[in-house]
């Protein structure tokens, strides 16, 4: 069922496209423009998919959308965290350009150093990308978690989507099941996490599923238009809820695999890290996230618009596998260092899958380091539309990459994460330079290097044996700190 609201919404735009956006949505030769379609999930780890190696997860229909497609090996979060991976989505900027350095709600945390103040929404003069689709005639619809600000000048239909549905002002949903919130409110006002939108649905109703059934419904209703459809679910984010069938099933699949029961952990700073992927309720997660892409796909492959449409597919981060203060996260990250919260590869390297219209490769992989940023030059010019340099700063447009051309031409990545987080990581930077990777702490100074092609799992620290290595990326991530106007931790104030 879709919601009420949603409805509505789709029976107007049925009705109201101008000529005009009809005009702008064809190509010089009067080709349509393709469809672009953006599952961005939320917590999903780079391990967490059968396609990237997980044995206990199911994933048929991102598997088979792989095998269709590309699907990238070396992906990267622009962040750690939440809210600046979206924010660097939506802008083509990194973070610490936006000045969103932590996930939007965090507050400032005084302790061996001061963290920055975090912008608590997304700038309103940034241009999206969805602002220069829907100016090119692009139906545009946003549907899940946003955290990009709670106000509602900062919520994605004043950011150029025309179709919001289930967008709520946090950065996680109080409940999975209607409705959606922590108990009766007795017609208060609805809390921050409540999910809007659904009023209808009955009682014990998944979001994941009704998320994924207004997405069939936008694709249903714009099929004779370019659309854009962002479905950005709030799974596998925290509360680990899922339908009770679902987790049975890989309960019992657990026991027959003969996987423990607990998962077992190594320390990590001071939080600890799960060494088993065998949580039945996060697998079962997992599953409702594939079964909604296949909903979605089997939808465009019904219309016939399959050779048509984009399809993207991504995290905003890894994996949830580290926590501090006794706990273990629900994921496992394995043979990645960590998880969410972290710059090891657990905390920023995802899942990425890119088919359909412009993407040669059938069932390839590609080891090419990519980022959340490229995302935005990729879809204007997936869409024939003329870069936007001084918008889209930090990213490259792969679709040459994607139709079998040369990668991006850049040297390195760099990231900027000077928070603390519950994960037990602490104030931190990152460079990334061919396989060498060099990660810097903020309250000690102390960097470490890593060789990526060797040592996946950075287990073996090579500073002391390469510090020519170690000054070079360190010169260049002091460079980009500068550039970007990066806000740095400080050292706390004492009494006089």
């Amino acid at each position: 069922m879709i919601s009420r609201r949603g409805a509505a919404l789709l029976a107007a735009a049925v009705f109201c496209t101008s000529v005009a956006k009809i005009s702008a949505a064809l190509e010089p030769g009067g080709a349509r423009k393709p469809n672009i379609v953006l599952f961005f999930i939320d917590d999903l780890g780079w391990a967490d998919l059968a396609c990237y190696g997980s044995t206990f997860h199911e994933t048929p229909h991102l598997d088979a959308l792989a095998a269709r497609g590309l699907r990238f090996t070396q992906a990267y979060a622009a962040c750690p965290v939440c809210s600046p991976t979206r924010a660097a989505l939506m802008t083509g900027k990194a973070p610490a350009r936006l000045g969103i350095t932590d996930w939007i709600g965090a507050g400032q945390r005084r302790d061996v150093v001061v963290t920055p103040e975090n912008v608590a929404a997304l700038p309103s003069g940034e241009v999206t990308f969805a602002e220069a689709l829907k100016g090119a005639g692009y139906r545009t619809a946003y549907l899940g978690k946003w955290h990009l600000g709670a106000g509602d000048e900062a919520q994605p239909g004043k950011q150029g989507f025309d179709h919001c549905v289930g967008v709520n002002r946090a950065g996680q949903p109080a409940s999975y099941f209607a409705p959606f919130r922590r108990g009766k409110r007795n017609g208060e006002k609805p809390a921050p996490h409540d999910v809007p939108d659904f009023e209808d649905a009955p009682e014990g109703a998944y979001l994941t599923d009704l998320l994924a059934a207004e997405a069939a419904a936008f694709v249903e209703a714009s099929k004779a238009d370019p659309f854009l459809l962002v479905l950005a679910h709030y799974s596998v984010h925290t509360p680990i809820q899922a339908k009770e069938e679902d987790r049975a099933r890989f309960e019992a699949k657990r026991q027959q695999l003969g996987l423990p029961a607990e998962p077992g952990s190594r320390p990590e700073g001071e939080g600890a890290t799960r060494l088993t992927q065998n949580n039945a309720a996060l697998a079962a997660m997992v599953a409702s996230v594939d079964r909604s892409v296949g909903k979605v796909l089997g939808k465009i492959r019904e219309l016939g618009l399959e050779d048509d449409t984009l399809v993207i597919f991504t995290s905003d981060n890894g994996g949830l596998s580290t926590l501090a203060r006794g706990r273990v996260g629900p994921g496992c990250s394995l043979p990645l260092r960590a998880g969410k919260g972290w710059l090891y590869e657990g905390g920023v390297r995802v899942p990425w899958i890119v088919a359909g219209a412009g993407v040669e490769a059938r069932g390839e992989t590609c080891e090419t380091p990519v980022v959340t940023m490229d995302i935005y030059p990729t879809l204007l010019s997936a869409a024939g539309l003329p870069p936007m340099p001084e918008q889209h700063r930090d990213g490259s447009d792969l679709t040459p990459l994607l139709a079998g051309g040369a990668p991006p031409d850049r040297e390195a990545l760099f990231w900027h994460y000077p928070h603390y987080h519950g994960s037990g990581n602490v104030p931190s930077a990152m460079v990334r330079k061919g396989d060498y990777k060099l990660v810097r702490w903020y309250e000690t100074g102390d960097e470490e290097l890593y060789h990526l092609a060797d040592d996946l799992g950075e287990a073996h620290e090579l500073a002391s044996q390469n510090p020519e290595k170690r000054a070079e990326l360190a010169a260049e991530l002091d460079g980009w700190l500068e550039e970007v106007g990066a806000r740095m931790p400080r050292a706390p104030l004492r009494g006089k």
